[in-house]
């Protein structure tokens, strides 16, 4: 799932298999789900958070984080500023909004995929 450039993305915040949120859950740093979000996800003043969900993890709700590692399932739409990197067993409904993304075959996007302006 890595590129040989890239590094395991850090993490702060764990929700674990059993964990259930309901409401929206804002972080700083890096966030690892395998559980399951009702609600919005964003990063608080936070250009380099990681925002990891695996392959039992699911989120029902916006996604606003700069970067997003996706094993699991997203139902909405997806902004990541900097990189959203997509695994076998990722599943969207919605749009991804991106600065560079990272498909690997069997990753599913029902929504439009939109590449952000690069920052100047």
């Amino acid at each position: 799932m890595f590129t040989r450039d890239s590094k395991p993305p850090r993490i702060d915040t764990l929700i674990g298999k059993a964990a259930r949120v309901h409401g929206d859950v804002e972080f700083q740093g890096g966030l690892h789900l395998d559980g399951h979000i009702s609600g919005g996800v964003r990063a608080v003043e936070a250009p380099d958070a990681t925002l990891s969900v695996s392959a039992t993890g699911s989120i029902e709700g916006p996604v606003d984080v700069a970067n997003v590692v996706l094993e699991g399932t997203v139902k909405g739409d997806i902004h990541a500023t900097e990189r959203v990197v997509l695994g076998p067993t990722a599943r969207v409904e919605g749009n991804v909004y991106y600065g560079v993304i990272e498909m690997t075959l069997g990753a599913q996007i029902m929504g439009k995929l939109v590449r952000l302006a690069p920052k100047v």
